[in-house]
């Protein structure tokens, strides 16, 4: 199954994985679960290092590479129906990355590995607990 991770899912899953939910935490150590990380969360996550609101023990190119090493991940690429799909959902949230990920995974018909309940207004499956 394909997994579509979150940013702080992502974090946690390299950083501190005891933060993990129990499904998300089963998810990510399945070897059968095919885990996706959208351009766009590698994006926002650039964005919070670079303003200090997110520090990493490794310079962040590193930690990336390291992190999709690590866990075997396949970025999913922003495409233009994920674009066009993000300009129709309800305005749940503002948040522009969180919109993308939905739109991604309703487009991709993937679930989302997140503790965030804002995903759920969207109809999107999400994994945590």
């Amino acid at each position: 199954m394909r997994l579509l991770l979150d940013s702080h899912a992502l974090v946690w899953a390299v950083d501190d994985p005891s933060k993990l939910g129990s499904a998300a935490a089963a998810a990510c150590n399945d070897p059968s679960h095919v885990l996706e990380v959208s351009v766009a969360t590698v994006w926002e996550l650039s964005i919070k290092h670079a303003l200090g609101k997110l520090l990493f023990t490794v310079p962040f190119r590193r930690w990336i590479e390291e992190a999709v090493s690590a866990l075997s991940i396949v970025l999913l690429p922003i495409r233009l129906e994920h674009i066009y799909h993000q300009t129709e959902l309800p305005w749940h949230h503002r948040d522009p990355f969180d919109r993308l990920l939905v739109a991604q995974a309703l487009v991709e018909d993937v679930p989302i590995v997140s503790a965030d309940p804002v995903f759920d207004a969207y109809g999107v499956r999400r994994w945590w607990n």
